[in-house]
């Protein structure tokens, strides 16, 4: 009895019909067409495969699994552990190594590469803040550590790092916030080898945003919600198997729900921004998408959780940018001649210099600080708002500074301070897009 041949089946084989054809030798055409046709088949194929992908839903799995909190030594100490350095040091291996010669092209592409993705996810961060229960390597939850990888990351391009980052966040939500039985429906596939790709989005694009007055809202429908607004800057959203949305809820207030990216009503548009160009945001709508009762996540507490946590990671991102800036402007003085000398001997240029110094250390402190009480499962709300301001403030003028030292090196694109600059200033308008 004769097979039937499935939809990729019935595909391939017109391709191949198509490439068989007299007239594209005749016309001279045949390579050009074949190409064209491999890169239809292979995005078809990619196409294919995420439609064929599904979560099975699981009910009455018990209770979530979360992670230990990191017992309070009673002393705020800034050293990193063994454990810590270690994986910072691989971290840094790979943003040197892998990210810093792919910001350029991927900057211009407005696309992150795939082998950068794919060194990122070898690393197996992804798998840090899961508990081993659920696929993860995780014992701790440890804030600080996820920090210290956000920022070791950035030190080689903050855009590269948003882009590789933004899927661990739905990751992280459903670890800290997620029922029993949405961590059985999501964190298989999520701690997979090759993840599919998730996204966070809090953004709107509204004047003066607000996270915790939201415009896209949740109403109840019998069994479950509709989501209705519009999201702004979600970062590789348009790959996205699942989406974490931030919504108002009727009578509530603002929460997280799972939309599963086949969901129908949901519609991506490009945006082009001013930086983070790499992680590729996009504008997503939301017209009356229909989800089910189980796809809140948390709570109205744990959603202005997720808001400080989001916060962080940007905090994080800034100083390992910051420090980008910092190293790559140091010998950028010491060998630049003017007058017969070095620039660096000029008390202005080492003034700039000694306070990128200074600032991006208070960063640092600032994030630290924020991240080791919330880590501790201490209220962390205030230290949140501190090192924000700072980041925010201190971050873009370290990137300023960056560029006015180079002069008119520091205009143009030949060296990537003009980039970082740009980068920097997401902190002050992003909430969401990646989490610790």
């Amino acid at each position: 009895m004769m097979r039937r041949r499935d939809l990729s089946g019935w595909g391939l084989a017109v391709l191949n019909r198509m490439a068989q054809w007299p007239l594209l030798r005749r016309t001279g055409i045949r390579r050009g067409a074949e190409q064209a046709l491999f890169h239809s088949a292979r995005a078809g194929f990619q196409v294919a495969g995420t439609a064929a992908r599904s979560f099975k839903r699981v009910r009455g799995a018990g209770a979530p699994a979360r992670l230990d909190r990191v017992a309070s030594a009673g002393l705020f100490d800034l050293t990193p552990s063994e454990e810590q350095q270690m994986l910072c040091d691989a971290v840094r291996d790979v943003a040197e190594g892998e990210l810093r010669p792919a910001a350029a092209d991927a900057n211009e592409a407005g696309k992150a590469p795939d082998a950068v993705l794919r060194a990122t996810e070898d690393l197996g961060i992804h798998l840090l803040g899961v508990p081993e229960s659920l696929g993860g390597v995780g014992q701790t939850r440890s804030v600080v550590t996820q920090m210290l990888v956000t920022e070791a990351l950035a030190q080689g391009d903050m855009s590269l790092a948003v882009a590789c980052l933004a899927p661990m966040a739905a990751t992280s939500a459903l670890v800290q916030w997620g029922s029993a039985s949405q961590q059985a429906t999501y964190l298989p596939a999520l701690t997979a080898e090759r993840p599919p790709v998730s996204a966070l989005a809090i953004t709107e694009p509204q004047p003066l945003f607000d996270p915790f007055q939201l415009q896209t809202r949740a109403e109840r429908d019998g069994d479950g919600f509709r989501l209705s607004g519009v999201k702004a800057l979600v970062f590789r959203g348009d790959e996205a198997e699942l989406l974490v949305v931030a919504a108002e809820l009727a009578g509530e207030g603002a929460c997280l729900f799972l939309v599963e990216g086949g969901s129908a009503g949901l519609q991506f548009a490009p945006e082009p921004s001013m930086g983070l160009r790499a992680a590729r945001p996009v504008r997503l709508t939301l017209d009356q998408v229909k989800v089910g009762a189980d796809a809140r996540l948390g709570s109205i507490e744990d959603y202005r959780n997720c808001v400080r946590l989001s916060r962080l990671a940007w905090c994080a991102l800034a100083c390992g940018t910051g420090r980008a800036v910092l190293d790559f402007v140091i010998p950028y003085v010491n060998e630049r001649q003017a007058f017969g000398e070095p620039i660096s001997h000029r008390q202005s240029v080492a003034f700039a210099v000694a306070n990128m110094g200074i600032e991006l250390e208070g960063m640092r402190l600032a994030t630290l600080r924020a991240a080791s009480r919330a880590e501790q499962g201490l209220p962390f709300a205030r230290e949140t708002a501190l090192a924000r301001l700072l980041c925010t403030e201190k971050g873009m003028q370290i990137g300023n500074d960056g560029v006015q030292l180079l002069g008119g090196h520091g205009f143009t694109k030949e060296y990537p301070v003009e980039r970082w600059y740009r980068d920097l200033r997401a902190v002050a308008v992003m909430d969401g897009g990646v989490l610790l």
